[in-house]
């Protein structure tokens, strides 16, 4: 076809626009993907560390009374690390956190480094969709939460 002394062919870009929608349409799921799978990993270290935080108050109120050095004749909390580990372990049994995380566990990091505060570690899994199969293992996270034990009158 002429139009003013200009050959038109009609035709020459066919196709290629259909190559750039599927290439934006790959990259598109691809930051979909990517994005799921950060909101899986900050979903479940937020519900982790709900958890621990729950583990560290039951822990924390686990103390013995001991007569101390808080001013005369004042009565000071001590707690002690097998303790605490093990109030953390009655509370995650009585809260059936092993059901709702995937390879939980009480870390070692867990007790009472100063005799009045309960530290709680946990760890778990996380296996976000679609990504499970780049990464079979999962994705290892760990929740800190601490937790003091005062008397007041």
């Amino acid at each position: 076809m002429t139009v003013n002394g200009c050959r038109l062919r009609i035709g020459d870009d066919e196709g290629q626009v259909s190559v750039l929608i599927i290439g934006y349409l790959l990259i598109s799921l691809l930051v979909l993907t990517v994005v799921m799978a950060i909101s899986a990993v900050y979903i479940e270290h937020k519900k982790l560390l709900s958890v621990a935080d729950g583990a560290a108050l039951a822990a924390a109120d686990s103390f013995s009374i001991v007569g101390g050095s808080g001013g005369p004749g004042m009565p000071l909390p001590s707690l002690s690390g097998p303790a605490v580990q093990a109030s953390v372990g009655d509370y995650l049994d009585r809260v059936g956190a092993g059901g709702r995380f995937s390879g939980l566990s009480i870390d070692p990091g867990t007790g009472a480094p100063d005799g009045r505060t309960a530290r709680v570690v946990l760890t778990a899994v996380v296996r976000p969709p679609v990504v499970s199969i780049l990464v079979p293992a999962g994705i290892p996270i760990t929740a800190v939460a601490d937790a003091r034990s005062e008397l007041t009158r």
